[in-house]
Formats: structure tokens, sequence, C-alpha cells
């Protein structure tokens, strides 16, 4: 009797559904990065930091040209994989926000305002996370 309730207990540990990590801008604000996983022809996965800001509970990022550069070359476009605060997202799409560039901007000036060189680097790109 007791092996079959250990393994009733097993089969329905087993079977029981794993819960997905929840996505939560606002708990992401005070994070100062989240690292992006894009996958490139002949590399694999390949996971990079980049800063981030949340605005309106949205999360954006801004890429400077190489990090620009494998999202393009990403061949899982329009999805990324995404690690923030101990989470990990597998499906999130990455999508352009040329609207929000300089709201952006401003926002990632005030967040890291001690590193006033990155505020005269270029970014081409800025990107609102969204995921699935």
């Amino acid at each position: 009797m007791l092996r079959l309730l250990a393994a009733a207990t097993f089969v329905a540990l087993v079977a029981a559904p794993v819960l997905a990590a929840e996505w939560k801008p606002s708990a992401y604000a005070s994070e100062s990065t989240l690292q992006l996983r894009t996958t490139a022809p002949g590399e694999g996965d390949h996971w990079f930091p980049v800063w981030l800001v949340v605005i309106d509970d949205q999360v954006y990022v801004r890429l400077g040209t190489r990090a620009a550069g494998r999202i393009e070359r990403n061949t899982t476009t329009p999805y990324v994989g995404v690690r923030v605060a101990g989470q990990q997202f597998d499906r999130v799409k990455a999508v352009a926000a040329p609207e929000s560039v300089e709201r952006v901007a401003r926002a990632m000036a005030d967040k890291y305002w001690s590193d006033v060189l990155v505020r005269h680097m270029d970014h081409p790109l800025t990107i609102r996370l969204l995921p699935e």
C-alpha cells in the first residue's frame, strides 16, 4: 500500500503543470540589467546583458550597434529570450519602438545618471519587450 501511495504521489508531482514565470514589468523597474537571448546561424544561443527601463508598465531596452546587429540576425525573430529578476522567459516579442526613442533615452539617462558617456553613444534600436 505504501508503494502505491508513493507511486501515485510521484505521478501527481511529475504530471503537475509547471507554472510559467509571470511577466511583471513593475517588478523589473529596479533591476539594473536584463539578459537577451538571440540565436544566430552557426552560433546557437547567445545571451547578453542590456540596461532596461520600465515606462507605463512596459519594458524597453536601447541597443547599441553590436546588440542591434544580433537582433537583426536572430533566427527566431521577432522572438528573443529574456532573463530578468531571477526569471527566464523563452518567448518574448522584441518590437521596434521608434516612437519611444526619446522617452526611453530620457528614462535611461535618469536611471543610469552616473554613466554620462553612454548618453553620447549610438543606439540604433529601441525595443519594447512583450511576452507571449
